[in-house]
């Protein structure tokens, strides 16, 4: 049940006729900004005739009005992102049509919706929205977060278009994130870790146990990880879900060319591929998205799955522009395979981390994994209630024996300086946070300063 009561008034009884007018509405209409539980948003989910309201425990639990023909849901500490870019890409290739859900954002909230690879536009977004807003108001009015409000919206626009398959990515943990209100025939847990404490604790076997929370009784579990705690594998049996876990029922493994991957279609026949190419994100990942979709009830071809692999694009993971790489990575977990995959590029020059963290983060953790693969550091203080300034980062780095080449106000100011400071053969590895991500590339669409044009 939610821990909050919150009021039962209108915000506003004028609605918003521009897409940044209903965010800032959304933005403003709860008492606080994150609030999990089920109950707020099933009610207004089955004024939407999205009935389903997660119950795990009805094993013919189904939904009355079916968003896609196949659900694909994703949660994890890491990795949720690349995996749901990975199997849009496979579903993709295959002839599919598909509709991704996903947060948070870099530039657009249009980014969160996108249907067959491309961006939800801002009249799409807004209908969604405006039916929402109706619903939560029949009757009793019912109080929603940014959140719940946008992933409701975006859960009945897919619904209009009900597209082959939609993969919906988890916000905060699983079995209370509003995403859950929709059932998945194939649920996908990535890995385990700490992040978001305040909301999640820091007890993986706990962290865990949400984030299997997102798993339905007797449909198949893709578990992402050969470490996964033991509450993921014991919430897997108490609902008899058909496991399917890395190192175990699916592998991935190097080659002599590309990569290799062993798995099982939806009839539990054995599947291989070979000759993969590397899709620059995690391989893991990817053939955790492989399985998945082969669970889906999709025949894998070798050749689409290998032209899904050459094309995807994930903006923010290990994205490469000139001699910048940028990842939102904000955590000890992804941290540690940023420094991994850096440490296979050698850097002639020297590679400087413009580093921006929230207060609510393990920036030691962060800094400590990245120890290895940076030369220095340009510490930069985050906008905001939770933000970190660069003074704090540049104690902690200096602590740990980095150095710290300058200080910054802003990402945005520490771009700017690093692009008057560095050498031909220097690299900047921007990393902390979607906000620090976020804002260096905002800066380079707002001026001519991308460094892929000087690359």
């Amino acid at each position: 049940m939610s821990a909050v009561q919150p009021p039962s008034s209108r915000v506003s009884d004028r609605q918003p006729s521009s897409l940044e007018g209903w965010l800032e509405r959304l933005e403003q209409q709860h008492p606080v900004s994150i609030d999990l539980g089920l109950e707020r948003v099933a009610k207004v989910a089955a004024r939407l005739g999205l009935s389903q309201t997660g119950a795990a425990e009805r094993v013919d639990a189904r939904l009355e009005a079916r968003v896609a023909d196949k659900v694909i849901t994703v949660a994890g500490t890491n990795g949720k992102g690349s995996t749901v870019a990975m199997l849009d890409a496979l579903a993709r290739a295959h002839g599919l049509t598909t509709a991704t859900y996903t947060s948070p954002h870099l530039l657009r909230y249009n980014e969160r919706l996108r249907f067959d690879g491309v961006e939800a536009s801002d009249a799409t977004l807004i209908e969604g929205f405006a039916r929402v807003e109706a619903a939560r108001l029949e009757d009793e009015p019912v109080s929603l977060t940014y959140f719940e409000a946008g992933t409701l919206a975006g859960l009945w626009t897919i619904g209009q278009r009900h597209p082959d398959l939609a993969i919906l990515e988890v916000g905060l943990g699983g079995r209370l994130d509003a995403v859950n209100v929709i059932d998945a025939d194939v649920g996908v847990v990535t890995t385990v870790a700490q992040d978001h404490a305040a909301f999640l604790g820091t007890d993986l076997e706990g962290i865990g146990r949400e984030k299997a929370g997102i798993l339905r009784p007797g449909r198949p579990a893709v578990l992402g990880s050969a470490s996964l705690p033991a509450s993921v594998h014991d919430t897997a049996a108490r609902l008899g879900s058909q496991v399917h876990c890395l190192a175990r029922e699916f592998t991935q493994s190097a080659a002599a060319e590309g990569w290799c991957w062993q798995g099982h279609d939806a009839q539990g026949e054995g599947l291989a591929l070979t000759a993969l190419p590397d899709p620059g994100l995690p391989l893991d990942n990817a053939a955790s998205a492989l399985q998945a979709l082969a669970l889906a009830g999709v025949t894998l071809e070798a050749e689409a799955c290998r032209r899904a692999f050459r094309e995807v694009v994930l903006a923010g993971r290990m994205q490469w522009r000139g001699n910048w790489c940028l990842d939102v990575g904000h955590n000890p977990h992804a941290a540690a395979y940023l420094a991994d995959r850096l440490s296979q590029r050698p850097c002639a020059g020297r590679r400087v981390a413009l580093l921006g963290m929230l207060a609510d983060k393990d920036a030691d953790g962060v800094v400590t994994a990245l120890a290895e693969v940076v030369d220095a550091w340009v510490p930069a203080s985050l906008g905001g209630d939770r933000a970190r300034s660069a003074g704090d980062l540049a104690d902690l780095i200096r602590s740990r024996g980095g150095k710290v080449m300058s200080l910054a106000d802003s990402p945005a100011a520490g771009a700017a300086w690093l692009e008057a400071h560095l050498e031909a053969e220097d690299e900047v590895l921007v990393c902390g946070s979607f906000f620090t991500v976020a804002e260096v590339l905002a800066r380079w669409e707002s001026s001519a300063g991308d460094p892929s044009l000087q690359a």
